[in-house]
């Protein structure tokens, strides 16, 4: 019998496979992931993205939604149930000491739902 047979894949294996792939800029792989009916909430919980194909055509244009010379320079996943929440530790060219940010993402069955991005809107805008 195989281990990995056994191995259950968690959602949080799920979103860490997400920020593999947002790494690596695998767009394709990310959404594969997301639910056909998913919704995106961008920072400021303003701008919400509808269902998976806007989101992969926002993928697209990635780079321009994040503040120049954005590093992740950590990441960390709280909770397993139906919602796991990502605490990111982030730099940019103008937040050179860095700050933070925390993802929510919530699923029905093995399916991201909801991506719900918290942050400090007003020190996000001042990174750009």
């Amino acid at each position: 019998m195989n281990i990995s047979e056994n191995t259950r894949v968690t959602h949080a294996d799920i979103v860490a496979r997400g920020w593999d792939a947002v790494a690596k800029g695998d767009w394709d792989t990310l959404v594969a992931d997301y639910a056909d009916d998913m919704i995106f909430v961008m920072p400021g919980q303003q701008d919400i993205l509808n269902g998976r194909a806007a989101f992969r055509d926002a993928l697209d244009n990635f780079g321009t939604a994040l503040p120049p010379g954005l590093e992740i320079t950590g990441l960390r996943f709280v909770g397993e149930s139906d919602e796991v929440v990502t605490l990111i530790d982030w730099k940019s060219d103008k937040i050179p000491d860095g700050s933070h940010a925390a993802v929510l993402f919530r699923f029905e069955g093995d399916l991201i739902v909801e991506e719900r991005w918290f942050v400090d809107t007003e020190e996000w805008k001042s990174a750009f």
